[in-house]
């Protein structure tokens, strides 16, 4: 088997999914990306598994099961994640998403006044 045109297509699907996640702005679409670039790993896994003979058996295979859950857990905690910013910003925008909270005001005092 020639391991080229694999390895070709892996390399492709990962930049799509690069290209996705730093260009796209809807969330969902992004973790769409992010499903391809696992995709693209499991695909190297599995060829590097069926190509090179490595001291443990199926190793590549086993790591790609690995990939998987990994994919399945993200999609899990990423969708919800992105159900709970749209109920509060009714939006997926990943440019409306607050990276940092806004620093606490101190409390007023009973005494303190101020001026105006």
């Amino acid at each position: 088997m020639r391991p080229v045109v694999p390895y070709v297509t892996a390399a492709l699907l990962f930049g799509l999914g690069v290209y996705g996640v730093l260009r796209r702005r809807n969330a969902v679409l992004v973790l769409m990306a992010v499903e391809l670039m696992l995709n693209a790993v499991n695909l190297i896994l599995v060829t590097a598994d069926t190509t090179v003979r490595a001291q443990l058996p199926h190793a590549g295979q086993v790591f790609a099961l690995f990939v998987i859950v990994l994919a399945a857990a993200e999609i899990g905690v990423g969708l919800a994640i992105v159900l709970q910013l749209y109920r509060l910003r009714a939006s997926v925008t990943v440019d409306d998403v607050p990276l940092t909270e806004p620093a606490p005001q101190p409390a007023a005092r009973k005494g303190d006044e101020v001026s105006r």
